[in-house]
């Protein structure tokens, strides 16, 4: 038996939305993992579809039925608080991994102590040879929109250095108990999108970093619970950007953000919305201005 604390317990965390079966691909593909010392919990988000049978067909698992829909934030943060982990990795339900994903992440943390959060490289899984993340540069201060280095990059080895970055990817992120301990759990006020993005600017205010590391490598089907392009994902997007630059920008650049959303980005959204002929998302971009009117910031 190997020694557990050379092998920190990780705790491997999902999070399960009326798609079991691909929840299934994921649970079967973390059956082949190298690493000795895990622990895997599903969270079912009070799908409307039977999720129980994850439970007797992958019976080493820790199942959790939440009552009802909490989103991204507040499912994972229901697995955490159940995770006994050092390390806490969330993994997209959409995503499937490769044998040795986790030694690289654990090794990384055990560098330094302000390591606080690492997302492996992700690549696309239905074209597995084509980058979706290997690092994110820092969300602009007045567009609040970020970039993921070498997205849709056909990877030739170009990202295969370790370094420290800005942005995580919440697709694939793993965090250190310490983070968790300090900063405390995920915002549950985004429920979907940009929670993974204002998590990682309080923790790096928090005087922790956060890394790529490029030897993990997760393939990632994205987007399987809302659709590419559902007026769910249109409505989060829109809320959540300016919810974003509320919470994370500040001054005179905050202010120049929220004029250059409101000004420019909604109208935009709204026209080419309209030109589709698709109403509901327009007027989910509305509602999404109008929540953050009525919602106060602590």
């Amino acid at each position: 038996m190997k020694n557990t604390d050379q092998y920190p317990l990780v705790s491997i965390i999902t999070v399960n939305y009326n798609t079991a079966a691909v929840t299934a691909e994921l649970l079967k593909s973390l059956g082949h993992i190298t690493y000795p010392n895990v622990e895997v919990i599903v969270v079912d988000n009070a799908s409307t579809e039977d999720a129980s049978y994850l439970a007797d067909d992958f019976p080493h698992i820790k199942l959790i039925k939440n009552t009802v829909n909490e989103g991204f934030a507040g499912g994972n943060n229901r697995g955490i608080e159940a995770a006994g982990g050092e390390i806490l990795f969330l993994l997209n339900n959409d995503t499937e991994v490769i044998p040795g994903f986790i030694e690289p992440v654990a090794d990384l943390f055990s560098f330094h102590h302000k390591i606080g959060i690492v997302s492996p490289k992700i690549r696309y899984f239905h074209s597995p040879n084509i980058i979706q993340y290997a690092g994110g540069e820092a969300i602009n201060s007045f567009t609040a929109r970020g970039k993921f280095i070498g997205s849709g990059e056909e990877d030739r080895g170009q990202h295969d250095t370790p370094q420290q970055t800005h942005l995580a990817h919440g697709a694939a992120m793993a965090i250190h108990r310490r983070v968790i301990d300090e900063v405390g759990l995920l915002p549950e006020m985004f429920f979907l999108y940009y929670e993974e993005l204002d998590y990682t600017e309080h923790v790096q205010r928090a005087g922790f970093t956060v890394w790529y590391e490029p030897r993990s490598l997760v393939l990632h089907k994205e987007s399987m619970s809302v659709g590419k392009l559902s007026n769910l994902k249109i409505y989060y997007q829109n809320r959540n950007r300016l919810l974003f630059i509320r919470r994370n920008v500040f001054g005179f650049k905050g202010f120049i953000s929220k004029v250059f959303f409101l000004t420019i980005s909604v109208p935009a959204g709204l026209i080419r919305q309209l030109l589709l002929g698709n109403r509901k998302a327009a007027a989910g971009i509305c509602s999404g201005v109008a929540w953050n009117l009525k919602y106060k910031l602590n």
